[in-house]
């Protein structure tokens, strides 16, 4: 695991949303991840949503299942996922503002409670997802471990995440890796070895692993112009980036790292699919 030289907690991890609200509505709009270019040709919305149906077609969804979205951000995805495929889906968000934003919609339900303390009945659910999410969770053991437990025999567990590259070089860690950890509010990212071990260890069964890299990191550039633009459009973004009493202002300017974490392959995206083979004895 790559890990912050400034632990991050779940408060961070919040405060960190809460702050940057109106900046990544404005720069990255109501689905709070990457997009999806399988053509390169794909509009930005486009391609966020076909991220959202990648992580549907893994899911293998059927009509009336009960999915539960952890780290559901402002419920965009949510929604998709319940209007096209006719799924109910309950989302949990650590972050007040967005929990305020996602509220209720069509057999979608957002909550503000954090995944480790989540609340939920054991074995409620066909099917869970995170988009994104898993880095920012304190403890990946027990994410891996709630995502158990919620769902029922043979359902599955899909995990778009930010990874980290197996055995990493000194200069990887020290200027890409470590300080995006920072910047973001992570906790730690850890590589696909890494998660396969965690999800291995709560119970869970591989079903398949794919790494996107390529097809998603045009995502950074779109969000580079799009925050220069705004830097010398709107002021309220001016402010908070250039203020010193922004506490998350790093992860504003940070793009051209992440940019090249992703190009370099220092930083890769990877989609897991894990079942839950009955329970644990």
């Amino acid at each position: 695991m790559i890990y912050p030289n400034a632990p991050q907690s779940a408060a961070d991890v919040g405060g960190h949303y809460d702050e940057l609200d109106e900046a990544y509505r404005a720069i990255w709009g109501e689905h709070v991840h990457h997009g999806l270019w399988r053509t390169g040709a794909e509009s930005p919305r486009e391609a966020t949503e076909a991220l959202v149906e990648l992580v549907a077609g893994r899911l293998a969804l059927a009509p009336g299942q009960a999915v539960v979205d952890n780290g559901c951000g402002y419920g965009a995805s949510a929604a998709q996922l319940a209007e096209r495929h006719r799924v109910d889906v309950t989302g949990l968000t650590i972050s007040a503002a967005q929990a305020r934003i996602a509220g209720a919609r069509d057999n979608v339900a957002c909550f503000q409670r954090d995944w480790l303390d989540n609340g939920l009945e054991g074995a409620a659910f066909d099917r869970a997802y995170a988009i994104e999410s898993s880095e920012h969770m304190v403890d990946k053991a027990r994410f891996f471990a709630e995502a158990f437990r919620v769902l029922k025999p043979g359902g599955r567990l899909v995990v778009c995440a930010w990874l980290a590259r197996s055995a990493p070089g000194r200069f990887e860690i020290r200027h890409l890796l470590e300080p995006i950890c920072r910047e973001g509010r992570l906790p730690s990212m850890g590589s696909r070895e890494e998660y396969e071990e965690l999800a291995r260890d709560a119970g869970f069964a591989p079903l398949s692993f794919e790494d996107i890299s390529r097809a998603v990191r045009k995502t950074w550039s779109i969000c580079a112009r799009r925050v220069a633009a705004r830097l010398l459009t709107d002021r309220d973004l001016r402010c908070l980036a250039l203020s010193r009493s922004t506490k998350n202002r790093a992860f504003l300017l940070s793009l051209p790292r992440l940019m090249l974490a992703l190009r370099t392959g220092a930083m890769r995206y990877g989609v897991f699919v894990w079942e839950k083979n009955g329970d644990r004895p």
